[in-house]
């Protein structure tokens, strides 16, 4: 008998619930080997991760969508897909994706409702599933775990539910993030032709993400040598138009760096080499970029919405992200004051120091002890 984790977001390499599967997972593997099973989505080309090969694994081999169709008819028809983990005495859905099965407990992680929040940012079809399946999954769950309070508190809201079925389990930085060597961080900017101070975005490019509120307001800080060259690092996502549109017309184009695909083990002395971070999403369900430049020992503004405040506590700058002129006068702050952004990367360093995926591993673990005691 076993505790079986779906880790397809991890095997699909699906941007935050990726690393999230992946995380918990390994953290999980190092304290209870011997009590943990996989379960994924081998579509063509998936292979397994790496260094996990010897965990019992279990998998289906079906495209995205129909695969997801098909769990919804299961939950729907009440239809138990319990040959599909043999062995199973929990089974833990990462992804807002719940297996239907049968006598044995399940957990779901809810990482955030931007599709109810944000409707607009989000693609149609995936919209409509998840305001048609989400509910249900939260329902048929026996327990749920949300990445922060600000998620715990919007599912009970959203969805009725009560505050006991849903744990709060923070994810973290993973270990590689943190500060780096002068000669790491001369590497990189080398290997991505970066000057030698700039700030930094690490993210998909989406409206979500609040770019063309940011662009807005570097411009005039750059033009008045307040603010060095923009580094955008991430892969460009939906709806982008409005923001190529405005980075087209902007007279300072000549001052943002997109540096296309990053390698993970770069990733540190980026965030490590920049002047400031920043990351002003208009919703977040945790928003682990800020925790990983923190961890870096890098400055920090963010909004002042949804989680964020949660991660940062007193870490970083937060500002209203919809407010242009209050994003240009925190990135005026933080770029011109030695003093605060050295406050706030010792700040930073200790806050980030507070999340662990061992923690969280440690958490899970006892949660699932719960579930399965007499």
């Amino acid at each position: 008998m076993s505790f079986t984790l779906d880790v397809s977001a991890a095997v699909h390499h699906r941007a935050g619930l990726g690393r999230y599967a992946e995380s918990l997972t390994r953290a999980l593997a190092a304290l209870a080997p011997e009590e943990l099973a996989l379960f994924y989505n081998a579509e063509r080309g998936i292979s397994p991760l790496a260094g996990l090969e010897q965990l019992p694994t279990h998998t289906v081999a079906l495209g995205y969508k129909p695969w997801r169709m098909l769990v919804w008819a299961g939950q729907l028809a009440r239809l138990p897909f319990n040959r599909l983990v043999p062995g199973a005495a929990l089974f833990h859905a990462t992804e807002h994706l719940l297996l239907p099965l049968r006598d044995i407990p399940t957990v779901l992680t809810v990482h955030d409702l931007i599709f109810r929040h944000l409707p607009e940012h989000h693609k149609r079809l995936n919209r409509w599933y998840l305001n048609a399946t989400l509910p249900l999954y939260c329902r048929r769950a026996t327990h749920l775990i949300a990445v922060s309070e600000a998620t715990r508190q919007d599912v009970i809201a959203a969805y009725g539910l009560p505050p006991e079925k849903i744990t709060v389990i923070h994810e973290a930085a993973d270990p590689q993030f943190r500060p780096q060597s002068p000669e790491r961080i001369a590497a990189a900017r080398a290997r991505y032709q970066l000057p030698e101070t700039y700030l930094l975005y690490v993210g998909t490019i989406e409206p979500r993400k609040n770019l063309t509120r940011l662009l807005h307001a570097w411009e005039p800080l750059y033009r008045a040598g307040e603010a060095p060259p923009l580094v955008i690092v991430g892969k460009r996502g939906w709806l982008v138009e409005d923001f190529y549109t405005a980075l087209e017309a902007s007279p300072v184009r000549e001052g943002i760096r997109f540096t296309g695909y990053v390698a993970d083990e770069d990733l540190p002395a980026l965030y490590a080499g920049a002047r400031a971070f920043t990351f002003l999403s208009l919703y977040e369900g945790f928003g682990l970029p800020p925790l990983e430049a923190m961890a870096c020992g890098t400055p920090v503004l963010c909004s002042d919405t949804s989680a964020l405040p949660e991660v940062v506590g007193d870490a970083a700058l937060t500002v209203s992200p919809t407010s242009v002129d209050a994003i240009r006068e925190g990135l005026r702050r933080l770029l011109t004051a030695a003093d605060l952004r050295a406050d706030l990367r010792e700040r930073g360093l200790h806050r980030a120091a507070a999340f662990s995926w061992e923690r969280a591993a440690a958490e899970t673990y006892r949660l699932y002890r719960r579930l399965l005691a007499p």
